[in-house]
């Protein structure tokens, strides 16, 4: 898409409005004013997109019964994990609990969803239970797609992390940093388009090149990518010049930066013309696909994502299930954790209107990702969308990105705009 960059005074005014956590964002509120009737409303995942909606059903419609499924008792964050890998923040910082969600009357099932019945509006748990719904929402997040690159599966991730999933392996790939040898060379890999969090591969270079100037500064880090763009490209390569010198190389898809072959033993990657590259320490992040109950419930199409009604985020193959956050296809919306609150907020807003017998609003979505280069420094690019003949669109005139040049204070002012976003909407979501 096409990103313009605007005056510090309209930058100003847009982010005012798009930092305000999703559960506070207006749009769709008008529709929440009746009182529906009792009702169940499963949700299948406790992440950003899951976690907002079982929120926003207690606050909007408390008379309902609304129950969690999801096995985990914590839920550790993609968003700041790559300030964990650079030792700026304990894991402890991202890790967040199910005990505000089931305060506010959340039914939580620690229990692996296996599949859906659509036909009997069935959940079915690794148990063998089965939970009946009204409605259901789906908020899987992704699945690693194991057979995209050769030797590079699930026992091998153990060895060569991908870290994309925060949690321990987000810790393996830290200890493997603090590890390496000084004059070592980091190498991340980076799929190609769809993935979650698009620029989150560039930000964990970027602190990684952090953690290494001060740490191993004789250490360089190369990015193979399987791409020729990226998310805030010009923003990130000017940064890195600026900050790191010659410390980062990105190699994009015509400069043979596909990697198709791990070997996970010799921490060496084989490109696409066959060219070997060895790292002291390799991070491979591979391509991705909707969390697997998608699959299973037969809800993705042959692109491994499900596609959903726009107006309701009601999936496109199942009628009364919405799925949200990662798993679905809302291009050109990226899939952040801010989109996963927004689209929460719309599928909430549908299934009380359905509830109600009220007329669905057609929805106005928001996103801001911010990106951390080094502590204090921070770039953003936001966005607002709508639906246009049953497509998502972005809103013209919306699609803001950090000036290419810019004061210290503006790039110190969007790192305390990032950290006063996470923590309000992580305590919104899942605070008491």
């Amino acid at each position: 898409m096409k990103q313009r960059n605007i005056s510090a005074v309209s930058r100003r005014t847009l982010l005012a409005g798009l930092l305000l956590s999703p559960l506070l964002l207006g749009g769709c509120q008008r529709m929440l004013s009746g009182r529906p009737s009792e009702g169940r409303v499963v949700i299948i995942g406790g992440g950003f997109g899951g976690a907002t909606a079982a929120r926003l059903l207690r606050q909007q419609a408390p008379q309902l019964d609304v129950t969690l499924v999801e096995p985990a008792s914590r839920f550790y964050t993609c968003p700041f994990s790559n300030l964990v890998l650079a030792g700026l923040l304990p894991l402890k910082a991202i890790e967040q609990d199910y005990a505000g969600l089931i305060q506010a009357g959340v039914s939580h099932r620690r229990q692996q969803a296996l599949d859906i019945d659509p036909i009997r509006k069935q959940v079915i748990l690794d148990d063998g239970a089965r939970i009946e719904y009204d409605r259901l929402i789906v908020s899987p997040g992704i699945d690693l797609r194991w057979d995209a690159i050769e030797g590079y599966n699930a026992a091998a991730a153990e060895r060569v992390p991908h870290a994309w999933k925060a949690g321990p392996q987000t810790l393996l790939l830290r200890r493997q940093l603090e590890a390496m040898p000084d004059g070592g060379s980091v190498i991340i890999t980076v799929p190609g388009n769809p993935y979650r969090c698009p620029p989150g591969p560039y930000e964990r270079a970027s602190l990684i090149a952090h953690y290494l100037s001060r740490h191993k500064p004789r250490s360089k880090l190369l990015i193979l990518d399987s791409k020729d763009r990226f998310s805030k490209q010009a923003l990130f390569m000017s940064a890195w010049k600026d900050l790191y010198g010659d410390r980062v190389e990105w190699v994009g898809l015509s400069d043979d930066g596909k990697v198709m072959r791990v070997d996970p033993q010799r921490w060496e990657v084989e490109t696409d013309f066959s060219t070997r590259h060895r790292a002291a320490v390799l991070n491979v992040i591979p391509p991705q696909q909707a969390g697997r109950i998608a699959a299973t419930a037969g809800l993705t199409d042959a692109s491994g994502w499900v596609p959903v009604d726009p107006d309701t985020f009601e999936s496109r193959h199942a009628a009364g299930v919405h799925v949200i956050g990662d798993a679905c296809i809302a291009a050109p919306m990226p899939k952040s954790g801010f989109a996963a609150g927004m689209q929460a907020r719309v599928a909430v807003a549908a299934i009380i209107s359905e509830l109600t017998g009220q007329d669905v609003v057609t929805p106005q979505l928001s996103n801001i990702c911010y990106s951390l280069v080094e502590p204090g420094y921070a770039i953003s690019v936001a966005g607002q969308y709508e639906v246009d003949q049953g497509a998502l669109v972005l809103k013209p005139g919306t699609d803001h990105l950090s000036p290419l040049e810019a004061s210290p204070r503006l790039r110190q002012s969007e790192a305390r705009s990032a950290e006063g976003w996470y923590r309000a909407t992580t305590a919104d979501i899942w605070g008491g």
